[in-house]
């Protein structure tokens, strides 16, 4: 193992684990970003979803050494005191139930608004389809998404 460096949440971080290591886990026990979840660990739940370079990615998938100079957002760099639109919206539309899986779910929906700002339900669905809720929560997904959209700048 070698020093690797991480551009996460707008800081550089010097980690050493192996370049195989999957993202989750240099997030969750390297840094102890914590907010990014362990699902499934092969990619078809979403409760792991980061960005890479504002691309909605799976973490348990992702190895570190793909992730390279891009820079990392998760749950946590999405905003600093949760007045990021789709957190205000989480709230108003009492999203969470169990809340396991909503980490992946905004950042999910964060990448979904900074590509296509005022999505048809089609398009919530069809970028949505890759991330579980376990609480079948997915109307109040899509509605918080909704509202969402009616809010402000969505570049995270």
């Amino acid at each position: 193992m070698a020093p690797i460096k991480l551009h996460v949440n707008g800081k550089i971080n010097t980690i050493d684990v192996g370049l195989d290591t999957p993202l989750l886990w240099a997030l969750r026990d390297a840094l102890g970003l914590t907010g990014t979840k362990y699902g499934c660990g092969m990619g078809v739940c979403g409760a792991c979803t980061v960005h890479l370079d504002g691309q909605a990615v799976r973490s348990c998938q992702t190895r570190v050494s793909a992730a390279g100079d891009k820079k990392i957002t998760t749950i946590e760099g999405l905003s600093d005191n949760a007045a990021h639109p789709l957190q205000i919206a989480w709230i108003a539309e009492q999203v969470p139930q169990c809340g396991y899986c909503q980490s992946g779910q905004i950042m999910q929906a964060a990448a979904l608004l900074a590509r296509t700002p005022h999505p048809t339900d089609d398009e919530i669905n069809d970028a949505m389809a890759g991330n579980l809720c376990r609480c079948g929560m997915y109307q109040r997904i899509r509605l918080g998404i909704r509202r969402a959209a009616k809010g402000a700048n969505h570049a995270a």
